[in-house]
């Protein structure tokens, strides 16, 4: 997969977890919802990656395939770039630190309706959202 495939998935598991949370369906919406910032962090990984590299750096490849988002943040040359807008808006912080609590573990977990409006609203919100944030940088 490449940047612009993680770019396509994100964009997918977004609309997925949009339609998932009309139907009410909160399990799978809120699954989905921390799947599409995975992907688009793997999208900002993979954007180091240069087009003629024929050996991107071996520990980042090693270290990518996770679905902890902290870490795949780590990976990114984004981090610094967070922790500066989490500071400068505190709307932003509060829906980052609602974001890294999700783990791929919440497909064995039971949401309820709040939980995932909070953590589609963290991502999904368009002026202080993850997901608006990431778009921007990947």
């Amino acid at each position: 997969m490449n940047r612009k495939d993680f770019q396509a998935l994100a964009n997918l598991r977004l609309r997925e977890a949009r339609v998932l949370l009309r139907a009410k369906e909160f399990n799978g919406a809120y699954y989905l919802v921390g799947y599409a910032v995975e992907c688009g962090l793997k999208a900002s990984i993979a954007k180091k990656v240069k087009k003629h590299d024929f050996y991107p750096d071996r520990e980042i490849v090693k270290n990518a395939y996770t679905h902890n988002l902290k870490g795949l943040l780590g990976l990114t040359v984004l981090e610094q770039e967070l922790r500066l807008a989490a500071q400068s808006d505190p709307v932003f912080a509060r829906n980052w630190n609602l974001t890294i609590i999700w783990s791929e573990a919440s497909r064995y977990t039971a949401s309820n309706e709040a939980d995932c409006r909070e953590l589609m609203n963290a991502i999904m919100e368009k002026h202080h959202g993850v997901m608006s944030w990431l778009k921007k940088r990947w």
